[in-house]
């Protein structure tokens, strides 16, 4: 039996539905399981990973642990230490590319990624583990252009010119598959990317020639985008940390790791396989 945390994110939600096609048994977890959506024959359980003490009876019969870091938040490795204590014997954490940075400098730490605490209680908890520690997910282009492009062609923001190497989530989930399923990658802590390092003008570009609009990256100052991300209501910290790996990183290709093409035997799914299969999130008909 393998424990999904996150089960219902962008993320854990593919990787159910291919721990469950290959067979697999498998347990979700979802604070409010009657709202889960997940296939038929998957079992959901109610509860809290970031409170290890609503997790007791999920861990029943359990073999493996999905360690999402913002589910378990700050209490990672209590939940952890809970599940070697119920006889599970691997867990597989999901972190960052970055995880070595500074916490501070880290944007997705401002939303409630804790990916060093996850790595951490997977490294020290004496079971089986793997961390994977994925860059820049492809649907954060979603997040940060969909409403402009749905509203118009041209999307403004900041830094044209920076590069990244967005990774599909369902690459993401095929990799934790295999370190769940097989031995391949345990005691590594495993580099994730996407297959190419694009502009962000090029990355807006695609998204345009997939959709068929002749879409335009209009870049703005980066204090103006700054300001105007902090109106819609996302997290100063967010906006000022981003903002800031931005500056540092402009002027370099985004690394590529390949890792993905390694693993699965099969190359990686591009940037433009990721539109396609989300284009309809960028059309207003």
């Amino acid at each position: 039996m393998i424990l999904i945390t996150g089960a219902t994110g962008t993320v854990g939600r593919p990787l159910v539905d291919i721990l469950h096609t290959e067979g697999s048994q498998v347990r979700a977890v979802s604070r409010t399981p009657s709202e889960a959506g997940l296939p038929a024959g998957v079992e959901v359980v109610e509860g809290d990973p970031s409170r290890p003490d609503t997790m007791t009876t999920a861990f029943d019969g359990a073999t493996s642990l999905f360690l999402h870091p913002r589910a378990a938040g700050e209490r990672a490795a209590e939940l952890v230490a809970l599940a070697r204590e119920h006889g599970v014997r691997r867990v597989v954490a999901m972190a960052a590319l970055n995880i070595d940075e500074p916490l501070a400098d880290q944007p997705s730490r401002h939303r409630g990624d804790r990916n060093k605490e996850a790595e951490e209680a997977a490294v020290a908890s004496g079971l089986e583990w793997v961390s994977l520690r994925p860059g820049t997910f492809a649907v954060s282009s979603l997040h940060a252009w969909g409403g402009q492009i749905r509203a118009g062609d041209v999307v403004r923001g900041p830094y044209a010119s920076f590069t990244e190497a967005p990774l599909h989530e369902r690459d993401l989930a095929a990799v934790a598959a295999r370190a769940l399923l097989s031995d391949d990658l345990l005691g590594r802590r495993v580099d994730l990317t996407g297959p190419q390092a694009l502009t962000q003008e090029e990355m807006v570009a695609c998204i345009g020639e997939v959709v068929g609009r002749p879409l335009q990256y209009q870049e703005v100052p980066a204090d103006l985008a700054a300001k105007g991300m902090v109106q819609r209501g996302i997290s100063e910290a967010f906006v000022l940390a981003l903002m800031a790996r931005y500056a540092r990183d402009l002027g370099g290709p985004a690394p590529v790791t390949g890792e993905v093409e390694k693993i699965l035997g099969r190359p990686a799914l591009t940037y433009r396989d990721w539109v396609a299969d989300h284009a309809a999130a960028f059309r207003t008909d």
